[in-house]
């Protein structure tokens, strides 16, 4: 496979990531959107650094893993607080700021 053909499933995925971010319905899917965003950056990172043959695109995206194992972490422990107080992950319900 040649470059382009990675970068252009890159794009493909990152495109999909962020018409996921701006429908935003679910706080779920909110997660998994830029979950894919940050995933189709790894494609990209890794495809270029291996055809240029340097590792710093490959160290980049190793870090983009785990700050997104950490955005998870946090992410669904701030999830559940939320379901069991509201009943509801929807983000139209949790636009309302009530102390």
């Amino acid at each position: 496979m040649t470059l382009n053909a990675y970068l252009i499933l890159s794009s493909v995925l990152f495109v999909i990531g962020i018409t996921g971010v701006i429908r935003r319905k679910n706080l779920l899917m909110l997660f998994f959107s830029t979950e894919i965003m940050l995933n189709a950056v790894n494609i990209g990172l890794a495809a270029v650094s291996k055809f240029y043959g340097d590792l710093t695109g490959q160290m980049f995206a190793f870090f983009i893993v785990a700050i997104a194992a950490s955005e998870v972490a946090i992410g669904l422990g701030l999830l559940i607080m939320v379901y069991k107080k509201k009943k509801s992950i929807d983000l139209d319900i949790l636009q309302s700021m009530k102390g």
